[in-house]
């Protein structure tokens, strides 16, 4: 179906509209977003791109409105399982609770420019060269098996290619400057770790589109259902991020779902080339007569697979036990650091997450314990951060008297 030229512009104003609120009206000034506000604004979110779904089905028909509502759902995981890499690197930056919503809101839109530039790239070669479903279904499948990698999102795993790039070539001061990109060290103007932080998690954006786009191109070749769904995907996950923020470690067999999911897409993409050949050593460069697998079947497996992992997850003692061990580490390691987050009652609820979670890694059944890596070095940060908080109190009560 074409989609007409008003439809595009509305659409892209309305999604530039959005951006723009969230930045002036939530970003702008830096905070720690609430539980409740983060719901809330995720809901509003997910519930403006169900009602844009429903304008498609009822503008579009059926088939476009499956194709964008299996477009978004299988983005909107990827989304989720990218957020794994955003807690690393701003973990490894260091950056200020408070400042985080702005380098996410950054690499929501650098990602978008990203994304679009990669769809519009992908809808220009598949109208050209057939065979090019071929290569899409061989990166889905290959980035499907390195998702079955064991502990794929373990925050105990070294940098990733994107941030030593960056750290070894934009060196910057150790210290923050509030949200200030530069900053003046010693008389001279220098970098900061936010431009640093924003640069990583841009080039690590441009990875991930490397998977998403060939995924959603498994699913519908209708650029104006690629592009919404991909960006309706990315609205709100700054809000989706802080939300989850503390269930992200419980997730442990979502990198089984996806790969699951994108081998399914690959496989359809490969089987789709395969009924639109054109190459002369395949079938002597005739059509391949194959079963084709259709978009509300391939909706009711993303869903159905998606629904079984999340599951799984939340209800798996291992999960709950991964998710104390690394929710009581990164909880040491932000309160340790001064630089990480000031306010005191923001660090107060930090080291009382950290203590339930201490309390709930004692419960353990002793084959789980075994997932503390590094026991000496975690058992030390637990009681630096003890001894932090005991001198803390020590100073406020000579404050009070």
């Amino acid at each position: 179906m074409e989609v007409p030229a008003f439809a595009w512009t509305l659409t892209i104003a309305g999604i530039v509209g959005l951006l723009a609120f969230d930045f002036f009206f939530h970003v702008r000034k830096a905070h720690t977003p609430t539980i409740k506000e983060s719901a809330t604004w995720s809901a509003i979110y997910v519930g403006i791109a169900v009602l844009f779904g429903v304008g498609v089905l009822l503008f579009g028909g059926p088939d476009m409105g499956t194709e964008y509502f299996a477009g978004y759902v299988t983005e909107k995981a990827l989304s989720v399982d990218n957020l794994f890499v955003f807690l690393i690197i701003m973990a490894s930056f260091k950056v200020p609770r408070a400042d985080q919503q702005k380098v996410l809101l950054f690499g929501i839109v650098f990602s978008l420019i990203a994304r679009t530039a990669f769809i519009f790239l992908g809808a220009a070669l598949i109208n050209s060269f057939a065979w090019v479903f071929y290569i899409f279904g061989l990166i889905l499948l290959v980035t499907a098996g390195n998702l079955l990698k064991p502990d794929s999102h373990d925050d105990d795993d070294s940098e990733g290619l994107v941030v030593r790039l960056a750290r070894k070539f934009l060196p910057a001061s150790q210290h923050y400057d509030g949200d200030k990109l530069f900053t003046v060290e010693n008389g001279k103007r220098v970098l900061t770790p936010m431009l640093l932080v924003m640069v990583a998690i841009g080039g690590t954006d441009i990875l991930f589109a490397l998977d998403s786009i060939p995924a959603i191109f498994g699913l519908t070749q209708n650029v104006f259902v690629v592009f919404t769904a991909t960006a309706f995907s990315l609205m709100g996950l700054r809000q989706l991020f802080f939300l989850i923020d503390g269930l992200l470690d419980r997730l442990i067999f979502l990198s089984y779902g996806l790969a699951v999911i994108l081998g399914f897409i690959g496989v359809k993409l490969i089987l789709h080339a395969l009924h639109e050949n054109t190459l002369p050593f395949i079938n002597d460069g005739e059509h391949v007569n194959v079963v084709e697998v259709s978009t509300g079947v391939s909706l009711g497996v993303i869903l159905g697979v998606l629904v079984v992992t999340i599951l799984a997850s939340i209800f798996s003692p291992k999960g709950k036990a991964k998710n104390a061990v690394s929710g009581a580490r990164r909880h040491a390691t932000e309160y340790l650091d001064l630089n990480y987050e000031t306010d005191m009652a923001e660090r107060d609820k930090i080291f009382a997450r950290m203590c339930r979670e201490e309390t709930q890694i004692r419960k353990l059944p002793e084959k789980y314990k075994r997932l503390v890596r590094n026991e000496t070095e975690f058992m030390d940060l637990i009681r630096k951060a003890h001894a932090e908080h005991d001198k803390a109190q020590v100073r406020a009560a000579a404050a009070e008297s």
